[in-house]
């Protein structure tokens, strides 16, 4: 936002990364006429990465609003005007384009956590606005409301559903994707495509890795303020893993390689928008506890779509745990233009023979899928083969041996 007047503050879409060449506006808050506070957001703009709030920067009266909802935008184009002399007393009707009601961020906050539209309600507020009790209102009118879906259960991070109205005994709803979902599904076709994709597999006895979690769990988040998950087990085995075969660390730019001298790890996150995958930088500098509460933060923030572009842009590697979802095996897709993924099963118990015993062992199913144009089937085996031994033996990750 620059000031074009003493009084006229021009509202422009934020700066961009490279890589993104256009936003879509997804609903205004406000309407024309509305008053507005400095630091208050203004509309939500999505992006193929990430959905950024759009705060007001002065205070004042939205008096133009020159892109509506659902319109494409580019990199700081202009899409209203703040009038920071103006009185809210009387105001302006707002155009089609603009929201119905004005929705306040609890409301809101409220709204996306149970899946609710907010903008498409009629709020009974005072000057229309939204309030909880419509949100709530809603909620159970969409409980009560027969679905065709009926029985199937919705995990987290599952994409949520769109109501469809009964017509029929085959209703059927046509949904434009999210920017983000076309994105996604763009990424994922491109990966195929363009990569000699192949997966190997290992399976690794996580009894270790359990017994030293449940020894030092409490005085671990009593002394650092955070759980001790898996997570940072897992993102520490294949730093060492990667620091062992810098190859599977490099990523193909048409007939070069890149090998990086840095170890930037993407997690990946289902959220509601869809899957992400912020980058936890230097992981090899990082202790347990900083990659713990990254994860954590991203998480939290991904959930509420909170992240940022710049940290879901770049990484060397990417972990995918379909474990938390119950999946026992899977091939997981390279996120290009890196050369390699990790993929997490659910650890469950069972039979394997050890030392020509069968005992039950609480297992994981590890598989890497490989990009073959520039990383050999020994060099990946032999990759995961060092993530197994490192989770099997915890204490050389922690001694660094």
């Amino acid at each position: 936002m620059s000031n074009i007047k003493s009084n006229l503050v021009e509202v422009k879409v934020p700066q961009l990364s490279e890589s993104v060449s256009e936003a879509t506006l997804l609903t205004w808050h406000k309407r024309v006429g509305d008053a507005v506070s400095e630091g208050e957001n203004l509309i939500d703009v999505e992006t193929d990465k990430v959905v950024l709030e759009l705060p007001a920067s002065k205070s004042g009266v939205l008096v133009k609003i020159i892109k509506g909802d659902g319109e494409k935008v580019g990199s700081e184009e202009l899409i209203a005007q703040i009038d920071t002399a103006a009185a809210a007393a009387k105001p302006v009707a707002a155009p089609a384009h603009a929201a119905a009601s004005a929705v306040p961020p609890s409301v809101r906050k409220l709204a996306r956590e149970h899946e609710v539209d907010a903008a498409s309600l009629q709020g009974s507020g005072r000057s229309g606005r939204v309030t909880k009790e419509d949100v709530l209102n809603a909620m159970q009118q969409v409980k009560s409301s027969p679905s065709p879906f009926k029985g199937e259960g919705r995990g987290e991070g599952e994409q949520a559903v769109p109501a469809i109205a009964p017509s029929g005994n085959r209703p059927e709803q046509r949904v434009a994707m999210t920017r983000i979902r076309q994105r996604i599904a763009e990424r994922l076709l491109q990966s195929q495509q363009n990569a000699a994709i192949l997966t190997t597999f290992n399976e690794v006895n996580m009894q270790p890795v359990i017994d030293l979690r449940n020894r030092y769990k409490d005085a671990f988040e009593k002394k650092h303020g955070v759980k001790l998950g898996f997570s940072s087990f897992f993102v520490k085995a294949v730093v060492l893993a990667l620091q062992k075969f810098p190859i599977v660390n490099a990523s193909v730019d048409g007939s070069d390689i890149i090998y990086h001298g840095y170890f930037d790890i993407g997690m990946a996150i289902g959220s509601e928008r869809g899957l992400v995958v912020p980058i936890i930088r230097d992981a090899d500098k990082l202790s347990f506890s900083d990659i713990e509460k990254q994860i954590a933060d991203f998480g939290a923030r991904a959930k509420v779509g909170k992240l940022t572009m710049e940290e879901l842009t770049g990484g060397t590697f990417s972990i995918s745990n379909g474990g938390v979802f119950g999946s026992m095996l899977s091939t997981p897709i390279i996120n290009p233009p890196q050369a390699a993924i990790l993929g997490i099963h659910a650890t469950k118990d069972r039979p394997v023979a050890e030392n020509g015993s069968v005992v039950i062992r609480p297992m994981n199913y590890l598989a890497v899928s490989y990009d073959h144009r520039i990383i050999d089937g020994r060099e990946a085996v032999q990759f995961l083969s060092t993530i197994k031994e490192a989770l099997e033996y915890p204490g050389r990750v922690l001694l660094d041996l």
